[in-house]
C-alpha cells in the first residue's frame, strides 16, 4: 500500500515521501507569488502546465547530457524526482537585460549581453534572496569552490541547450533560475523546475512591444493580464517542438 507524507511545502510545489526513500513526489500548485511572496494569487491550471513543461524540458536536458532529478510524471500536476540535498543557492543565467539587472545596473531593457551572465543568489526568504559575491558564498559555506565551478559550467551548458530548444519554439530565453542538489553519491543534479515561473520567455512572433511578447510570470508580477493564455502558449509550443524532434 502506497504511503505519502508531506515533508515540504513551497510557493509552487508540495513534496511528499514515497515508499522508496530515494524518490519524492512533487505536486505542482496553481498558487502564484511574486516579490518574495508579497504578492499572491492563483493561475488556473498552472500546476499541470508547469509540471508538463518542466518534464519535457528536463527530458530535453537529459538528452543534452545534463543529469537532473527528474524520473517521470505519473499525473499532469505530479512529478517523481530523485531525493536530493538541495543547495541553498539560486543560479540565474541571463542572456538579455531584464528585471533586477536593469534596475541595479541601468542597462536598458532588452540589451543583448555579449556573453551569458551567471549569478549566484542566497536562497533565503528572510534576507530576500540577496545576490552573492563569490567570497560571500564561500564565507557562508553554501558550496565548495569545486561545486561552484561545476554549477557555473552546467548552467552555461543548460543555457545553450534551452536556447536552442526555445528557438525551435519561436521563443527567446531572456533569463532563468536554476537550483541544484546533491544525491547520495554527492553528485550535483539539476533540481526544482524549468517553467514560465522560473524563466523569462519572449514571443518572437509579437514584434517589438515588450509587454505583448511576455510569456512568463512577469504577466502576473506586472498585472499584464492573459497569464493563463501565456502559460498555455508556452506549453503548446513546447509540446509541438518535442513532437517534431
Amino acid at each position: 500500500m502506497s504511503t505519502q507524507t508531506k515533508i515540504y511545502e513551497g510557493k509552487a510545489k508540495i513534496l511528499y515521501t514515497t515508499n522508496d526513500s530515494k524518490i519524492l513526489l512533487a505536486d505542482y500548485k496553481d498558487d502564484a507569488t511574486a516579490f518574495n511572496a508579497q504578492k499572491r494569487g492563483s493561475i488556473q491550471g498552472k500546476g499541470s502546465m508547469n509540471c508538463t513543461i518542466s518534464s519535457k524540458l528536463f527530458q530535453q536536458l537529459e538528452a543534452c547530457g545534463i543529469k537532473t532529478h527528474y524520473i517521470d510524471s505519473p499525473a499532469p500536476h505530479q512529478m517523481r524526482v530523485k531525493a536530493l540535498k538541495i543547495l541553498p543557492l539560486e543560479i540565474v543565467v541571463r542572456n538579455i537585460a531584464a528585471g533586477s539587472l536593469c534596475q541595479q545596473t541601468g542597462l536598458e531593457l532588452g540589451t543583448v549581453l555579449k556573453q551569458p551572465l551567471v549569478e549566484f543568489y542566497y536562497k533565503n526568504d528572510q534576507l530576500q534572496d540577496p545576490l552573492l559575491t563569490r567570497d560571500r558564498l564561500f564565507l557562508l559555506e553554501l558550496a565548495t569552490p569545486e561545486q561552484v565551478d561545476t554549477m557555473t559550467h552546467l548552467a552555461l551548458q543548460i543555457n545553450k541547450c534551452l536556447c536552442d530548444f526555445f528557438g525551435r519554439c519561436d521563443i527567446t530565453l531572456v533569463d532563468f533560475k536554476l537550483e541544484f542538489g546533491l544525491d547520495s553519491q554527492q553528485q550535483l543534479l539539476l533540481a526544482d523546475e524549468i517553467s514560465p515561473d522560473t524563466c523569462r520567455l519572449w514571443d518572437n512572433s509579437k514584434g517589438s512591444d515588450p509587454n505583448l511578447r511576455i510569456l512568463d510570470k512577469d504577466r502576473f508580477r506586472r498585472d499584464l493580464g492573459n497569464v493563463e493564455n501565456a502559460y498555455q502558449e508556452v506549453l503548446q509550443r513546447v509540446l509541438k517542438a518535442v513532437k517534431s524532434n
